[in-house]
């Protein structure tokens, strides 16, 4: 009974153990690939490491975007470099660049009215070339006796 004690006793001090210290595994350090430069860092990764750092990436909507395209043309029209503009505007030049790029043209509303009369102008002209380009036709055709 006491080699039964002293065996059991025995198994549960290495169970213990192997409980207590777990095995730590040899990490090795991965070697450069010699084929390529190396890995450039992802958008996702850069996004992750600033939100890792507290920061928060905000989202301008449509009409916020445009304001303050707006608001960085009057300053340097004014003129204010693009750097400070786009500083004083709380969004870097290489954003302002972005958003002009992906902007549709600005149509004011004074842009829009004189299209839309130019438009009618064309409508009205087309129509009166088709009505002189008829009565033409139709006094050749009464010349030259084809009708």
């Amino acid at each position: 009974m006491a080699d039964d004690e002293l065996a059991e006793s025995e198994t549960t001090k290495e169970a213990r153990a192997k409980v207590e210290t777990p095995e730590v595994q040899k990490q090795t350090k991965r070697a450069k690939s010699p084929s390529g430069p190396p890995r450039r860092k992802k958008s996702s990764d850069l996004i992750s490491a600033t939100q890792a750092n507290g920061a928060r990436q905000r989202q301008h909507s449509e009409a916020e975007r445009a304001q303050k395209i707006s608001q960085i043309e009057e300053a340097i029209s004014g003129g204010a470099t693009l750097k400070d503009a786009s500083k004083q505007a709380g969004i870097s030049t290489q954003t302002y660049y972005h958003w002009k790029k992906a902007a549709p043209p600005a149509a004011n509303g004074d842009e829009l009215k004189d299209l839309l009369a130019l438009e009618q102008e064309n409508k009205r002209l087309k129509t009166l070339l088709a009505e002189r380009l008829r009565k033409e036709n139709a006094e050749l055709r009464r010349k030259l006796g084809m009708d």
